[in-house]
């Protein structure tokens, strides 16, 4: 029933996010302590030695002026750092160096935790920002549905199913035998979601470290500098404040997991070296979609895995644990779609399925679906379509044998064939003898 011709989707300009974080014009609006930045800081100098203060603000993600300059000021009056000089005019462009003293206290800083970037924002700051950006005030409509599942080959009641389970931002079920497509359409429901979101590197709660930027389950986009005047222009002059560089502009997040999901990857996995914490994968995929594909295959069993997330579901809030035991809440607020080839009542019991709002077969597909599929991908391989030779194709390696149809068959028949027409250098074609060996060569005999 399904068949992805391309791994593409054009896609419009995205919406302008609803929530941007604009730059903290003084220490109190970052929302950490002086104490705190001045040991982030201290960090960042013991890590790199010789700098300026621009070099500090830029690490620390923060403007000079009010904010970096006064952390600066502060190291010099506790004899943890000096002026060395200055490479430029202005005070940003002031040289440091640190003390003695400031070296051995860099040091003892390195040990409670050797944590050196951005500095984080505050739980609180986070938490706003994902209720501002939440997955459920973003709906799709049935034309753009159809235009990014396009690729796929699918049935209209498939369609009408999978329209509003998206706009729920909520949860659901694809469930059907292997090798329909079950996992090319989670894959492309997490690029239909619009827009992009800010989210932060790091997260600050009570001296700790919770790092939630991944550049493997996250696609950074140009945010620009700037935002736009608040209030309008006085005096024929344009106020813009900057964007707060602590924060990224990402794709609304679409993170896979497979069989490689265990209970320790749903909560807070504290690092010993660096002494910080990293973000489990359902609070990377805030404002987004987790997909838990092949759900069932996982090492930790599907009635363990769907009890983690019975409060999360109804409550849209979650609870992480922190290395000392302290427990956090933090928003739940993502699209979790479950994708399995195993009957759904034989994996969770009835009160849980109630929960999981949306349960979406992906069943075979039809003669006429089959057909669809197979031509297209002949289309993308360069390969003469021919009915005739479907037809064989089907009545000698399906209807005789009592096969059943998959969406995924034309695609890898059409690749073994044209891997063997290249190794006996010649033109992948629909031949009898092609399509035999490339069956022979792909189906197993039951």
């Amino acid at each position: 029933m399904t068949v992805q011709a391309a791994t593409h989707i054009a896609k419009s300009p995205a919406p302008e996010p609803s929530f941007v974080p604009s730059e903290p014009k003084t220490l109190e609006e970052t929302g950490l302590s002086l104490g705190f930045l001045a040991e982030l800081a201290l960090k960042i100098m013991y890590s790199v030695g010789f700098t300026s203060g621009a070099e500090v603000a830029n690490a620390l993600g923060l403007p000079f002026s009010n904010v970096t300059a006064p952390i600066l000021e502060y190291l010099r009056r506790e004899h943890l750092c000096e002026v060395t000089g200055t490479g430029g005019i202005g005070e940003s462009n002031y040289r440091y160096i640190l003390t003695d003293k400031g070296r051995h206290r860099g040091l003892e800083s390195m040990d409670r935790n050797q944590y050196v970037g951005q500095a984080p924002v505050p739980l609180t700051a986070y938490v706003h920002a994902i209720r501002q950006q939440s997955v459920q005030g973003n709906i799709i409509s049935d034309s753009t549905l159809r235009k990014g599942l396009s690729d796929l080959v699918l049935n209209e009641e498939t369609l009408s199913q999978l329209g509003p389970a998206i706009n729920s931002g909520r949860s659901m079920f694809l469930f059907g035998p292997p090798g329909n497509g079950k996992t090319a359409i989670g894959e492309a429901i997490g690029r239909l979601l619009p827009g992009d979101v800010y989210i932060p590197y790091t997260v600050h709660v009570e001296g700790h470290i919770i790092k939630v930027f991944d550049l493997h389950n996250h696609r950074p986009v140009d945010s620009g500098d700037a935002l736009p005047p608040a209030d309008p222009p006085k005096n024929g002059t344009t106020q813009r404040q900057r964007v707060d560089k602590r924060w990224i502009k990402i794709r609304r997040p679409a993170i896979i997991v497979g069989g490689e999901l265990n209970m320790e990857n749903l909560d807070l996995v504290y690092d010993g070296v660096s002494k910080t914490h990293e973000a489990p994968f359902q609070m990377k995929a805030n404002n987004g979609m987790l997909l838990i594909d092949d759900f069932g295959r996982q090492q930790a069993r599907p009635r363990e895995l769907l009890n983690r997330w019975i409060m999360p579901l109804e409550r849209r809030v979650d609870y992480l644990t922190l290395q000392t035991g302290k427990k956090l809440e933090v928003p739940f607020d993502l699209l979790i779609v479950f994708s399995t080839n195993l009957e759904p009542r034989d994996l969770v019991d009835e009160a849980f399925l109630r929960r999981i709002r949306y349960k979406i077969p992906i069943v075979d597909p039809s003669f006429e679906e089959y057909r669809e599929i197979f031509r297209r991908v002949c289309q993308v391989k360069g390969i003469p379509y021919e009915d005739r030779a479907l037809a064989y194709l089907l009545q000698e390696h399906y209807i005789k044998l009592e096969r059943p149809l998959r969406a995924v068959h034309p695609r890898d028949v059409l690749e073994e064939l044209v891997d063997i027409a290249r190794f006996r250098r010649v033109r992948p074609c629909l031949t009898k003898e092609l399509l035999d060996q490339a069956c022979r060569a792909y189906f197993v005999k039951l």
